[in-house]
């Protein structure tokens, strides 16, 4: 089925536009008929559909990126496949791609650059503690919010996409720009691969030109593995070029030690510009390894301001009367509240706690594909062990002879769905008068 606008896919989403055109399919805008929401659909190519192991693949890395549940990644709703097309469905993000911004701006500032590395990189440390590697972090994959918010895309599916036979095997690959070098060795992809992405990404944005450039793909899988990046431009703060090199270095235990670590030192970087505060400030509350150094990361999401150069006078003000106002209560209003003394120094031992991932409500993934065609009465068991309320909804009549009597035809919602939440099962019911049939 080549799609167009007003067709429909798995019998509720209604194509409406054409977003953009890709090697692996097309992305569309698209209503959700059945709950009535825009979504985007991406639809493969006909191409794709001949190799089983392909789309299974596909399939079964599409359920683990809906298992992410981060606002720094983009939501799968469901998979389908339908008239010999198979499609995912995911949240239709507003805003436009980095690789669009780069095309048109070539560089970006500097804290926008910072914002974008610390928001990536925890949306990624969300997926790398679910055991996922993404494999193709790049422009084109991050998506970017008129606000500045950043999204991953492509979750899961990035190593079929953009495939590089790098080897005799015809191992696939991300995309050879940005391939960290023991990828393009052949090795497994690690969380250390998507941090040297990220950090070509970075160096990108800053110098409007990738690091490694070659005549052929190899040519610069070739650089990635033996090239040293050129440095970049000497107007680019020292802190922050050295963040982005050591993303890039060319062994996996020299770049940061993780995605969330990475999160950390870039919004120390933002913590420290003079006159602004972080914009969207993303690592949870808890003490970050920063380098050989460990410090406190401010937790509050807060506009980009521009601070006036009187205001630590005025909060110093602030902070001497709140400690007047202390001492007076002390002493008039509560003179027989007795203070304990501090711990010794020499008791007192310094701890730092490992980082913690913001708590999150517990979601399980539901997919159309896995249900439909189903006996209702195995499937109500089936949803009911993933935690969820099941409510089983008779719906579409048939005849008495038809076969899909009790089968599953629908299910809502889709994609991540909180433990606990109720979802209907739509079933195919006998029809109650010979005469009357719906379809």
């Amino acid at each position: 089925m080549k799609p167009e606008e007003g067709k429909i896919y798995g019998g509720r989403y209604r194509l409406i536009s054409r977003i953009a055109t890709g090697g692996m399919g097309e992305v569309w805008q698209a209503q959700d008929e059945v709950i009535l929401r825009k979504v985007a659909i991406k639809i493969l190519k006909q191409q794709y559909m001949g190799d089983p192991d392909f789309v299974e693949r596909f399939r079964t890395e599409a359920k683990h990126a809906a298992m992410i549940n981060h606002d720094g990644i983009a939501n799968v709703y469901d998979y389908g496949e339908d008239d010999g097309s198979a499609f995912l469905v995911m949240e239709l993000v507003p805003g436009e791609s980095l690789s669009s911004i780069l095309e048109r701006e070539k560089k970006l500032p500097q804290q926008q650059v910072i914002s974008i590395i610390a928001q990536t990189a925890l949306a990624l440390d969300a997926a790398h503690r679910e055991g996922l590697v993404h494999r193709d972090i790049k422009p084109g994959n991050l998506l970017i919010s008129p606000e500045g918010h950043v999204k991953i895309t492509d979750f899961g599916i990035a190593r079929s996409a953009n495939q590089v036979s790098l080897t005799q095997t015809g191992q696939v690959m991300g995309t050879v720009q940005y391939l960290a070098p023991e990828q393009a060795t052949g090795k497994a992809a690690t969380a250390a691969g998507d941090i040297y992405s990220l950090g070509i990404v970075a160096y990108e944005a800053l110098a409007g030109k990738r690091p490694f450039k070659g005549e052929s793909q190899m040519a610069i899988a070739m650089a990635q593995i033996n090239d040293v990046p050129p440095p970049l431009p000497d107007e680019i703060d020292q802190k922050l070029a050295k963040l982005i090199m050591d993303c890039m270095a060319k062994k996996p235990d020299q770049r940061p030690s993780s995605a969330l670590a990475l999160a950390a030192r870039a919004e120390a970087l933002l913590a420290d510009a003079p006159g602004h505060i972080p914009v969207n400030t993303v690592v949870p509350p808890a003490v970050r390894e920063v380098s050989d150094e460990t410090t406190v990361i401010n937790t509050d999401t807060k506009p980009t301001v521009t601070v006036p150069a009187i205001w630590p006078w005025v909060a110093l003000i602030v902070i001497l009367l709140s400690t007047i106002a202390a001492v007076v209560w002390a002493g008039l209003i509560a003179p027989k509240t007795t203070i304990k003394p501090a711990p010794s120094p020499s008791n007192t031992k310094t701890q730092t706690t490992e980082p913690t991932p913001t708590e999150t409500a517990k979601g399980v993934a539901v997919f159309k594909a896995d249900y439909t065609g189903l006996d209702v009465s195995l499937v109500v068991p089936k949803l009911t062990e993933l935690g969820l309320v099941v409510e089983p909804i008779a719906g579409t009549s048939v005849p008495a002879d038809d076969p899909r009597i009790s089968q599953v035809y629908d299910l809502s919602p889709l994609g991540t769905i909180t433990v606990g939440s109720t979802i209907q099962v739509y079933y195919y019911q006998q029809v109650v008068d010979p005469n009357t049939v719906t379809n």
